[in-house]
């Protein structure tokens, strides 16, 4: 098992560090920014906010919601955005600096071994990236130990295929056509907490208390046209580029032709709005 742990943990090392991922990120970040709205949005809504606080974003990527949730929190209030990739912080930065914000700082950490004090965080947020924290339980043992007495957790996280329209989208021309293996219980991937229950049995398996898991479908709504849609799903979907790449030339172009005009039956002539099934869980750390 630890052999395996630490196979992941390269694993998730390689696919977010690099510097074509980091690149990727920095490059679609102002349309990512509206894709994803509604989904920051429903974070700002479970988190609370109030001006003074002290708030960690893990994961934090190319900045969002960090920033978002950096622009509620003044006058007084902080947010620490933290990321593996020392690129993905840089750009972080970059982006701060851009909006004028001057309540960010960055820190690179791992969720498993955070390097802040006990009780430094009145919330502590993460969007999609619960999923690639290996050991779930050390992270979430460390964010309630850098949480504050009642401070607030809030996770997001894809939901199931199944029901979530965006990704179906994009993936069903491809897995029609290759037989990809189930990944190993535990694996850090896309589609670890899809089931429902599953985030909100971790959180409380961690000793998190007044856990509320729920499943929503909102909308991604891509500022361009279904091409550009498929061509930023590529290149930032890190962990399904083997699954694209790996078919021959005539059946990977079939299928992205098929994800196109899938995603077409949602464009406006200015957006796709797709319908996207997402997980988010909430809990608090107890003040025992």
């Amino acid at each position: 098992m630890i052999a395996q742990a630490d196979t992941f943990r390269e694993t998730v090392l390689e696919e977010w560090t690099n510097d074509r991922t980091v690149h990727a990120w920095r490059n679609w970040h102002p349309k990512i920014l509206i894709q994803l709205r509604e989904m920051t949005e429903a974070i700002v809504e479970a988190a609370r906010l109030e001006p003074g606080m002290q708030v960690l974003d893990i994961a934090s990527g190319t900045g969002d919601p960090a920033l978002t949730l950096a622009s509620l929190l003044s006058p007084g209030g902080q947010i620490t955005a933290t990321d593996l990739s020392p690129g993905m912080l840089d750009t972080v930065r970059e982006n701060a600096r851009l909006e004028g914000l001057d309540n960010v700082v960055f820190q690179q950490a791992d969720a498993e071994n955070l390097p802040f004090p006990e009780a430094t965080f009145d919330v502590v947020t993460s969007r999609i990236g619960a999923m690639y924290f290996v050991d779930i339980q050390r992270a979430l043992g460390e964010i309630k130990r850098v949480l504050k007495p009642d401070g607030r957790i809030v996770l997001t996280a894809w939901g199931p295929l199944e029901t979530n329209v965006y990704a179906a989208t994009m993936l069903t021309p491809f897995l029609a056509r290759v037989e990809v293996p189930p990944p190993p219980p535990g694996a850090p991937q896309p589609l670890r907490f899809a089931q429902a229950g599953s985030l909100g049995g971790e959180l409380r398996a961690a000793g998190f208390t007044n856990v509320d898991e729920q499943a929503k479908v909102i909308t991604s709504r891509w500022p361009g046209p279904p091409e550009e849609f498929w061509n930023h799903f590529y290149d930032i979907a890190v962990p399904f580029q083997p699954v694209f790449d790996g078919l021959p030339r005539d059946e990977r172009d079939h299928a992205i032709s098929e994800v196109i005009a899938g995603l077409a039956r949602y464009y406006d002539g200015e957006h796709v709005n797709i319908p996207t099934s997402i997980v988010i869980a909430v809990a608090q750390r107890s003040t025992q």
